[in-house]
């Protein structure tokens, strides 16, 4: 069969158009950053200071927390900041918010335990002290096992009313936020 230069840059084309529709596919690597917590804005949001001295506003990934005015808002932030704030941090990231915000998970040590290593997911401890709801829709985001984990212990949290669960019927802040509340 003769192929003429109009047939072979056709298949060129559809080529690397399936090629880029493949990539596309992939999830994204995750990046490890690691620094110090420098900043609290919230429970749900943090400023790291890698060790270039950059600055790196975080969105912790697979929760969220309620908004500084909103109910248990500032306990919320309070609950980041005793575990998080000028801790050395190890961060996994996986993308970048629409507010230019890394949203990471995101590791300390935990403040019981001066010989562990960086192992208290601090997304994790939010939920599990009922401090931020497991953020389901970006579930998808996670490993299977961190949605298992975060389903479970916010069910948990819930069933013990913890934190924002003492309320009888707690805003989820994406609620509250369509609410115009900002």
């Amino acid at each position: 069969m003769v192929r003429t230069r109009d047939s072979i840059l056709r298949r060129m084309t559809k080529g690397f158009i399936w090629a880029v529709l493949l990539l596309n596919a992939i999830p994204a690597a995750a990046s490890e950053l690691r620094g110090v917590v420098v900043g609290v804005a919230d429970g749900d949001t943090i400023t790291i200071l890698d060790a270039s001295k950059q600055q790196h506003r975080i969105r912790i990934n697979g929760i969220d927390a309620p908004e500084k005015r909103q109910a248990f808002g500032e306990r919320s932030k309070q609950s980041l900041s005793r575990m998080a704030f000028q801790k050395d941090a190890r961060l996994e990231c996986h993308k970048i918010d629409r507010y230019k915000r890394k949203v990471c998970k995101v590791w300390v040590q935990p403040a019981d335990c001066p010989t562990c290593g960086k192992t208290l997911d601090v997304g994790h401890a939010q939920v599990i002290a009922g401090l931020a709801w497991w953020y389901r829709a970006y579930a998808k985001e996670q490993s299977a096992e961190d949605r298992g984990r975060y389903e479970s212990d916010e069910d948990e949290a819930r069933l013990r009313k913890r934190g924002l669960w003492q309320d009888k019927e707690p805003v989820p802040p994406w609620e509250w936020r369509r609410r115009d509340h900002r």
